[in-house]
């Protein structure tokens, strides 16, 4: 146990002394006693008021040994229970013992253990909190008479998505799994894509009341130990109440809270997991989510996809570069447009300055109201197709922005050529790999184009600079946001704005600081 879950373990055997106005602790050593009608009545007093919760008592053999099982209706598999639990306990152990040779506690927990639940999972508990938490997590709690530990017993079995093609990040070449919420599921994935022995895997629990796993993954002899140590001192700092999705735990965990941009890569891929670890970063997945979380990240891997290296290098190349123009047109394109019509016209050549003229006659709106109510009626479409159900959100979306566009074309609110820049704007933004990126990308395209409504074109290199500046200063875990620009890095280059060939790529990325940095021989 971490020191941070003694100090919540700790404060819970605190509130409840306080609320219960008694002198002793319920987390003892060992909270149960000899007498299974005690040990009983302390889970019921618990989660006995559950409609859920099924209590079966039952006889050892022909002992007359009083025993129970305890499990929640739903989270187990009850034909497991049937045939494995209750056929052995009931009918195997009539033929071993009977009243006349009643076996002892310490031979009857030998032969529970040993030879008559045939489970591969096993454990035996002494604490009331911790039964009542795996009970409530799937396990069956085996109570006997005269034995003062509990028995929880593997059992469970609860539906869970299969595992799918992630919907966030499809690519057109490469592989179809993806994660779902089940963590044994995910953890699986990557055992099998990542089959070797220094993957190492750290168990967290994580939320007072959720009590969800968490796993942090990193290649043992690769990454660079002040990375881990960095991160696990973080995950055992923050304290929830309940982790519902991997969010919670990347709010907690990224350096700047006031920054536009993600400091932590979320992903649906384990191919992107796997390729991560092999580059020396950490991984952590929580139970619930199909999001597993990638850090230390830079800006650049927002722009990058698993797919460019499944291509050759040149197409892979060229797929990139155009993401960096989709990224810088996201931003940008607006506040030029905003800064040539209201303070540069002379830079705009003459024949499409007298077209631009043309298409503005009539709009009684400047060029920066017009831009901000076009670039929010594409906000507000873009919402409703997400949170609409898909079938009617594609709908949305693809009709509503034509109405919207051709109606205020023709009612003279807008003109047409702002109706193009908008488009090339939106179809940009959407060429970003990562959702969050996106967005973040989405939210500076307003301020830049105040600055361009303000200053013109000397507003929009004002918040380039500015821009420029955070990113420099913005650390994730320690690496510089934007390596290998900056600091400057010859050799990070070769995978940054171009993918260059893989027999190039023989070292991993030097801003990761790991303690093998080879990643092929030599004469390859």
């Amino acid at each position: 146990m971490t020191k941070w879950q003694q100090k919540n373990t700790s404060e819970n055997q605190k509130i409840e002394k306080n609320d219960s106005g008694h002198q002793s602790i319920i987390s003892k050593p060992n909270d149960f006693t000899t007498d299974i009608h005690v040990n009983l009545n302390q889970i019921k007093q618990a989660i006995g008021h559950n409609t859920d919760v099924i209590f079966r008592s039952f006889l050892l053999g022909s002992t007359g040994i009083e025993a129970s099982i305890v499990y929640v209706d739903g989270l187990v598999d009850k034909k497991l229970i049937q045939d494995q639990i209750l056929k052995s306990m009931i009918y195997d152990l009539a033929g071993i013992f009977s009243r006349e040779t009643l076996p002892t506690p310490d031979h009857l927990k030998d032969w529970i253990n040993n030879q008559v639940i045939a489970l591969s999972e096993i454990k035996e508990e002494k604490s009331l909190d911790s039964t009542i938490i795996s009970i409530l997590s799937g396990s069956t709690a085996l109570l006997i008479n005269n034995i003062d530990i509990i028995f929880l017993l593997g059992t469970v079995s609860f539906k869970s998505r299969s595992i799918e093609e992630p919907i966030t990040e499809s690519l057109v070449r490469g592989p179809r799994e993806g994660f779902n919420e089940n963590l044994a599921d995910n953890r699986a994935l990557l055992r099998k894509g990542l089959p070797d022995p220094s993957l190492t895997m750290v168990e967290y629990e994580v939320g007072q009341r959720s009590k969800k796993k968490l796993l942090l993954l990193y290649l043992e002899g690769l990454t660079n130990p002040d990375l881990i140590s960095i991160t696990k001192d973080r995950i055992e700092k923050f304290d929830l109440d309940i982790a519902l999705e991997s969010g919670y735990i990347e709010q907690f965990i990224q350096d700047d809270h006031l920054s536009p941009f993600p400091q932590v890569q979320s992903t649906e891929r384990p191919d992107r997991v796997i390729a991560a670890l092999t580059e020396g970063r950490v991984a952590i997945l929580l139970d619930g989510t199909p999001f597993a979380l990638i850090v230390p990240v830079t800006f650049s891997m927002f722009l990058q996809s698993p797919e460019d290296y499944y291509e050759r290098w040149i197409p892979g190349s060229l797929i990139r570069i155009l993401r960096y123009l989709a990224a810088f047109a996201t931003v940008f394109l607006p506040s030029i447009y905003i800064s040539f019509i209201s303070f540069h016209q002379g830079l705009i050549p003459t024949k499409l300055a007298i077209s631009i003229a043309a298409t503005r006659e009539g709009v009684p709106f400047p060029s920066v109201i017009e831009a901000l109510l076009m670039e929010t009626a594409i906000e507000v479409l873009r919402e409703a197709g997400l949170r609409l159900p898909r079938p009617v959100g594609q709908t949305v979306g693809l009709v509503g922005g034509l109405v919207v566009g051709e109606a205020a074309v023709k009612a003279g609110i807008v003109s047409p050529i702002m109706v193009i820049i908008v488009a090339i704007t939106a179809i940009s933004s959407f060429a970003i790999p990562q959702y969050g990126a996106g967005i973040a990308l989405r939210m500076l395209r307003f301020g830049s184009m105040l600055c361009a409504a303000i200053w013109g074109l000397y507003g929009v290199i004002l918040f380039f600079i500015l821009l420029a500046i955070h990113l420099c200063k913005l650390k994730s875990f320690g690496v510089p946001y934007v390596s290998p620009a900056a600091p400057y890095s010859i050799s990070g280059w070769k995978d940054f704005i171009v993918r260059f060939p893989l027999m190039t790529m023989k070292n991993r990325p030097q801003m990761m600081h790991v303690l093998d940095d080879k990643r092929q021989k030599d004469d390859v």
